[in-house]
């Protein structure tokens, strides 16, 4: 038995869209999905909680509207020249989350969005250091990034 059945079919899946169908790469890809989904099971990943998954819809829009409105930011400082003005810079953030799960779809919230990037977690002191594009209030960022994501993730994981 598969311990990651959903796993196994999603990557049996890719690997027909990406090589075509035909009965080699059929078996080949069910071959593949099977020795992924047990290299799965012997990371022994935590399988995720998620008591209040109907907020997951809120926090992909959220996203979804971050990402489109920095691309444009971003996009405007490098058309108009505008670096001069504009002053990249490192903040840290304070986080409450612990959940891993958490945790990661965070780092991939932040890294997704242009401008900024997940450089370093520190366990001890839960914080995190990040690298913002245009920084001018590194209060302000701490804050969208504690209310805005964080604690819509605090009550999807916790």
């Amino acid at each position: 038995m598969l311990p990651y059945p959903l796993l196994s079919a999603s990557l049996v899946l890719m690997w027909l869209a990406l090589n075509g169908f035909t009965l080699g790469h059929l078996i080949l890809g069910c071959i593949v999905s099977v020795f992924a989904s047990w290299g799965m099971a012997a990371l022994r990943p935590v399988k995720p909680r998620l008591p209040k998954w109907y907020l997951l819809p809120k926090l992909v829009g959220i996203v979804l509207y971050d990402i489109l409105r920095s691309n444009i930011a971003v996009a405007s400082i490098l058309v108009t020249g505008g670096r001069s003005r504009h002053k990249a810079g490192f903040i840290t953030v304070p986080l409450a989350l612990e959940n891993p799960t958490a945790l990661a779809v965070l780092a991939v919230i932040i890294t997704s969005t242009p401008g900024t990037a997940w450089l370093e977690y520190n366990s001890l002191s839960k914080t995190v250091l990040i690298h913002v594009l245009d920084l001018v209030d590194e209060a302000e960022w701490q804050d969208l990034i504690k209310t805005r994501y964080e604690a819509l993730l605090l009550e999807i994981f916790e």
